[in-house]
């Protein structure tokens, strides 16, 4: 059996200085922060995939949307590959719904600076990038 990587789709979502995480459960990263996101569908360009996922996961509706970075992410114990394509994106509210309880414990906003422990390994990967929602140049 061949096996190839999955690509993932992580949208940082700004609102007011601060980025949203939340907490995994039931998947491969369980109990580590991620931006929302989730997998790319067969055809689905990128910003639908952000736009489609966000909304199932947290209710929100994002405006501003622009791809900023990938990662190549190796999770060695559960046996997984994936490329993750980092979006970002804007609201212009910040009231957020748990939409899938299954799968996140709940929702957190945050400041850039001060990202809670454990993150996600995709997460981990892009910080090594240098990347910063709030400042110009972006590293991509």
């Amino acid at each position: 059996m061949n096996k190839y990587p999955r690509v993932g789709i992580g949208t940082i979502i700004t609102y007011n200085n601060k980025v949203l995480l939340g907490k995994r459960k039931n998947s491969h990263g369980t109990g580590c922060w991620c931006f929302p996101g989730g997998h790319l569908e067969y055809s689905e360009t990128f910003v639908d995939c952000a736009i489609r996922e966000t909304y199932e996961e947290t209710g929100l509706k994002i405006e501003n949307i622009q791809q900023i970075a990938l990662t190549n992410d190796f999770f060695v114990e559960e046996n997984k590959h994936y490329i993750t394509i980092f979006m970002q994106a804007t609201v212009d509210q910040s009231q957020v719904q748990l939409k899938e309880p299954d799968k996140c414990e709940y929702w957190q906003w945050f400041d850039w600076n001060d990202l809670p422990s454990p993150l996600f390994l995709p997460i981990k990967n892009l910080l090594l990038q240098k990347y910063n929602p709030f400042k110009q140049g972006k590293t991509n």
